[in-house]
């Protein structure tokens, strides 16, 4: 692995912290884990309040560590990605129970009170894996070697990392040399590597992605976990940055065909499917020029199997390409929209 990406190495198996959420989509990096890393969860625990359910055991860090979990791993983004200070009585008593915390938050584990102490004398780790590599280059625009797909979206939270995870395990299993590449904290528990875009330093964001998926083999796939999306106000800078520096040779657009605006953002309605991708290859060809969207993926969870079905046809005769949910439908036609 490339020297400046991050590498974790998280002791399993897992005690998922889901604080006190109702709203699943603020639970994405639980859900990550139970749907990726299922055999590495053992069980949940909440905060009062808290209404997101992942079907898992509820325990708290005593019978979480007896029942073999070895870390708790916080799953749950709360606002401003900062750890809240009433959660500093759980996060001291799972490291007085022997497990190490993990965290992908903007806010880094040590500075919350007592805990590096607390979890200095009970031998156990503070892992925060959102923090970057130090010493990340300008990107250099060249072009590298290798090929490289894109997940990018009309909104945050929609489906651009299941999407990857699902087409790297797919084009492997054809045969394909493939790989996923983390671009989030949950990707990276997922993977083990990665950097998490969102905390680099504006000027490094490309370089960092430049690293994320360096040269490689003529025949080899790197499927690049997407962030934020160009059409969002808060998010659009780092969406562009990973674009530019990844140099997709294939892009796939994912989208929620039920949503109309984006998530916390009423204001701000999804664009179109023809807006979103004319957008974003005008953006990827700035370093690739040859860059092509080669596949829609729907999110079409909330949609009977009819529903599902029609949305994909209609995705389909508007972009002509492939359309799929990867979660739900056959990847063939789209690793051969892909490969080319």
């Amino acid at each position: 692995m490339n020297q400046l990406v991050n590498t974790v190495n998280l002791r399993k198996p897992y005690l998922l912290f889901l604080g006190e959420e109702t709203n699943p989509l603020k639970a994405k990096t639980a859900f990550g884990l139970r749907d990726w890393a299922g055999a590495d969860c053992v069980g949940q625990t909440r905060a009062p309040g808290g209404s997101v359910d992942l079907g898992l055991p509820e325990m708290d860090a005593a019978a979480a560590h007896a029942a073999g979990a070895r870390s708790l791993l916080i799953g749950v983004t709360p606002p401003q990605g900062r750890i809240p200070a009433h959660w500093a009585p759980l996060l001291l008593d799972a490291v007085r129970n022997g497990l190490d915390i993990v965290s992908g938050l903007h806010t880094p584990l040590d500075i919350v009170p007592g805990l590096a102490e607390a979890a200095a004398e009970a031998g156990v780790r503070l892992v925060d894996v959102r923090r970057p590599p130090a010493d990340l280059p300008r990107a250099t625009g060249r072009k590298r070697s290798g090929r490289r797909v894109a997940m990018v979206g009309t909104d945050c939270a929609l489906g651009k990392k299941y999407t990857a995870l699902a087409l790297a395990r797919s084009m492997r299993a054809a045969g394909l040399d493939a790989d996923f590449r983390a671009t989030g904290q949950t990707g990276i528990m997922i993977a083990g590597a990665g950097i998490a875009i969102d905390a680099v330093v504006a000027d490094f964001i490309a370089g960092a992605a430049e690293c994320i998926s360096p040269a490689a083999a003529a025949d080899h796939w790197d499927l690049i976990e997407g962030q934020g999306s160009l059409f969002h106000p808060a998010y659009a800078g780092v969406t562009m940055g990973l674009l530019h520096g990844s140099q997709a040779d294939a892009l796939v657009l994912c989208h929620d065909p039920l949503r109309e605006h984006l998530v916390s953002w009423p204001d701000y309605p999804v664009p179109g499917l023809r807006e979103a991708r004319d957008l974003y290859l005008a953006v990827a060809r700035l370093t690739n020029p040859q860059a092509r969207l080669a596949a829609v993926s729907l999110n079409t969870s909330a949609l009977d199997e009819a529903a599902a079905r029609e949305a994909l046809e209609q995705a389909e005769r508007e972009l002509g390409v492939p359309a799929f949910d990867p979660m739900r439908t056959a990847h063939g036609r789209v690793i051969a929209s892909i490969v080319g």
